[in-house]
């Protein structure tokens, strides 16, 4: 069951890492999109990385499964790392997406739904693309101490025995 709950979890973790590289990957040709194409770009192609789509429940399904994990291993010397990987992934989520990303969402679709770009639109893109790039770092950070966690043995972790 272990072994299951890890292939789950990493899975997960992975995917999440794959959207997070690909806003990377597309930032440097961002840049040069006028405000409008930008505009309508944030509002429509990347309409599956949130709620309703698919993308909306595997960050959380990847945090869950990740913190399911932890509690499996608790005993166990891969703890730290799965513990280390849910709070990279914490850190990712609930903190850098709702303080840095979603604001700049909120404002990318005020401007969609009224037709007027905002004067500081281009700030708004830095936040957001920025953002991006801090929790695709948070996301690798997660999948390499998931990917180094112990497992040869996966015995759980010695605690010290009194000397005879």
């Amino acid at each position: 069951m272990l072994r299951i709950l890890r292939v789950v979890t990493v899975t997960l973790v992975a995917l999440v890492l794959g959207m997070s590289f690909a806003h990377v990957l597309e930032w440097p040709a961002k840049l040069a999109y006028e405000a409008a194409l930008y505009i309508r770009l944030q509002t429509s192609l990347y309409a599956q990385f949130g709620l309703p789509g698919a993308g909306g429940f595997v960050e959380p399904s990847a945090i869950l499964a990740t913190l399911a994990l932890a509690v499996a291993v608790r005993r166990r010397r891969a703890l730290p790392f799965v513990a280390g990987a849910a709070v990279a992934l914490l850190l990712a989520f609930p903190v850098v997406f709702f303080w840095l990303v979603a604001p700049a969402n909120d404002a990318f679709r005020a401007a969609a739904s009224t037709g007027v770009i905002p004067t500081d639109w281009a700030a708004w893109r830095d936040r957001w693309e920025w953002g991006h790039a801090l929790r695709f770092g948070l996301h690798l950070v997660a999948f390499i101490l998931l990917m180094a966690a112990p497992t040869t043995g996966e015995e759980p972790a010695r605690t010290s025995r009194p000397a005879a």
